[in-house]
């Protein structure tokens, strides 16, 4: 089989599997979303066409969770289709999966803060709060960011973070002094 016909027997598998996400059967929802994980980076793009145009949240759910376990090469991607694509139930879905995906989302989500749009940062730092403790040291790391946005971000992410992240920001109010 040529490398043609290999990249188009995955991109049928891929779409194979994002259909059986909708399946009624949770096992087969499932086993869809080990198989997508599996496959891993070529699924990466029709999954973020699937939470975009998903009829259901069911379907973004499941689209989000197998972007969660594709991990590393989902990052990227996702963080760049959050600021492409305005809509609410995308970001927050989109946020979710990111927030799974734990330490390794940290810094590229700290990064995508220096945005201008207040409200895609906001779903950046629920990811980062749904990551908790790993990206406490990180976002300290940011308090003195040179981008004013970034340091506010990591400010009002720390304090999201109740007990975990308030110390941080009342160790470092303390240093300036």
């Amino acid at each position: 089989m040529s490398d043609a016909g290999g990249n188009m027997a995955v991109a049928e598998k891929v779409e194979q599997e994002i259909a059986r996400l909708s399946d009624p059967s949770l096992d087969v929802r499932h086993a869809a979303v080990a198989a997508l994980q599996e496959i891993g980076e070529p699924a990466v793009v029709p999954l973020l066409k699937e939470l975009a145009e998903a009829g259901d949240n069911d379907r973004r759910w499941y689209a989000a969770v197998a972007l969660s376990r594709i991990g590393v090469p989902a990052i990227a991607p996702l963080i760049e289709a959050m600021k492409a694509n305005p809509a609410q139930a995308f970001r927050r879905y989109g946020a979710a999966a990111l927030g799974e995906m734990g330490a390794k989302a940290v810094t590229p989500l700290i990064d995508a803060m220096a945005s201008d749009e207040a409200e895609l940062r906001g779903f950046l730092s629920q990811a980062l709060c749904r990551i908790g403790t790993p990206a406490i040291e990180p976002l300290r790391q940011r308090l003195h960011d040179a981008d004013e946005i970034v340091r506010s971000c990591a400010t009002l992410t720390l304090w999201k973070l109740g007990e975990a992240g308030v110390p941080v920001i009342v160790e470092d109010a303390r240093k300036e002094d």
